[in-house]
């Protein structure tokens, strides 16, 4: 089984003392810093400030990533690139040209990832596997923390997982994904999971503690 890779999401950090939490979360052993982009129109939210987005992505000393739930996310790439995230995940749904978009992701020098909705179906998305290097599945609706697992994206899953090694992309989860969830997907041939309140942050317990359990699920 390829190593679980743990992402961490910036948008449930404690922002009285962010240097701290990245500091913390490096030493939990934190592979990706997950940062989410929200622009109230594409999903009915906003989300972190693009002040944070650069402060963690400069800061961090693991790569970082970001999740654009916004329009025509084609338009800001390079942007990004220069605040230091090193891989850009965008959504289908919110670009008419999203091969181009994926293609300008390459050529900026990032990592091009897709964010897949739970009403959008592997078929819709299967063009694109070719150019991407992470397929990230949204078990909950986009915009909220918080969300309960929908549990009918575990057949989309299950679809990805059979063709991942097709196509060379990782395979990650993102929403409610609790410690029992983490363990059932990674089984399942899930790559990484993105941290949210459901495994990591609000626990009352170390990052560091936390996160050498979910390490340890097979």
């Amino acid at each position: 089984m390829n190593e679980k890779i743990l992402c961490p999401s910036m948008m449930c950090a404690n922002y009285g003392n962010l240097e701290q939490e990245i500091k913390s979360l490096e030493e939990a052993g934190a592979d990706i810093f997950h940062l989410d982009l929200m622009d109230g129109e594409f999903v009915p939210n906003f989300g972190m400030g693009l002040q944070d987005i650069e402060y963690i992505a400069r800061t961090a000393g693991r790569p970082a990533d970001i999740h654009l739930m916004i329009e025509n996310p084609g338009d800001y790439i390079e942007k990004f690139v220069q605040m230091g995230v090193e891989i850009i995940y965008v959504h289908p749904e919110s670009d008419v040209h999203i091969a181009r978009t994926l293609q300008k992701i390459i050529d900026a020098g990032a990592k091009p990832g897709i964010a897949i909705n739970p009403g959008t179906s592997v078929e819709t998305v299967s063009p694109l596997l070719e150019l991407v290097d992470y397929v990230m599945v949204m078990t909950v609706n986009p915009g909220f923390a918080g969300q309960k697992y929908i549990g009918f994206v575990d057949r989309k899953i299950q679809k990805l997982v059979s063709i991942k090694g097709e196509y060379h992309f990782k395979l990650m989860v993102d929403g409610a994904c609790s410690p029992e969830k983490i363990q059932e997907l990674y089984q399942a041939g899930v790559d990484g999971f993105i941290l949210g309140t459901s495994a990591l942050f609000g626990k009352g317990r170390s990052y560091k503690e936390i996160m050498a359990e979910l390490r340890a699920l097979h």
